[in-house]
């Protein structure tokens, strides 16, 4: 089994989605010793933004391929989305233009399109400042959460779950609780996966 872990938070030690994806991760090798892990830090080292490449030996293009395979050889995905701006940041957007490519992780059909990227598993470590969840009167804006969806959906992959951290800069104590939350979700979450 290969699992590919995914951190996009600009905020390094300071990020909640980090501290999460790290538990989810640890959690799944606990459960599943032999599990292959290989990361990915898009802040750290950031994707160029997709732009047509003519020449495949173009570094953009040879990067872009390596993280394309990255994703198409995992079982299981471990994503770090924290909510920016009430979306996702530039640098998640940047790998999923990389992975959403016609012919290799979905197509279009007489039918409409077609993912091709199913049977994975995808675990989304999601923190946000405020609360936008369910009936909230944030919900509206919530581009974070339903966009996951459905371009994951659109390549195929429709075993998605998320964690949450909500309101963590509501208050410290807020915070606390929601991490609290978080944590005691993620083995629920590792035996699922498992």
């Amino acid at each position: 089994m290969k699992l590919l872990h995914i951190d996009s938070s600009a905020l390094g030690n300071h990020s909640v989605s980090r501290g999460l994806t790290a538990a989810i991760v640890a959690e799944l090798v606990r459960e599943q010793p032999g599990l292959q892990v290989t990361y990915r830090d898009l802040a750290a080292q950031p994707l160029p933004h997709w732009s047509p490449v003519a020449d495949a030996a173009d570094p953009a293009a040879m990067l872009g391929t390596e993280v394309l395979e990255e994703f198409l050889a995992a079982d299981v995905v471990v994503i770090g989305a924290p909510m920016y701006n009430f979306s996702i940041s530039s640098a998640l957007k940047a790998w999923i233009d990389r992975v959403a490519v016609a012919g290799k992780t979905f197509r279009y059909t007489a039918n409409g399109p077609e993912g091709l990227a199913g049977g994975k598993r995808v675990i989304i470590a999601s923190s946000r400042g405020g609360f936008y969840g369910e009936g909230s009167a944030g919900q509206p804006m919530d581009f974070q959460e339903p966009y996951l969806r459905a371009v994951l959906g659109f390549l195929g992959v429709t075993d998605i779950e998320f964690v949450r951290a909500e309101g963590v800069n509501v208050s410290a104590d807020h915070k606390a609780e929601a991490l609290k939350t978080a944590q005691a979700s993620i083995g629920v979450v590792a035996r699922k996966a498992a």
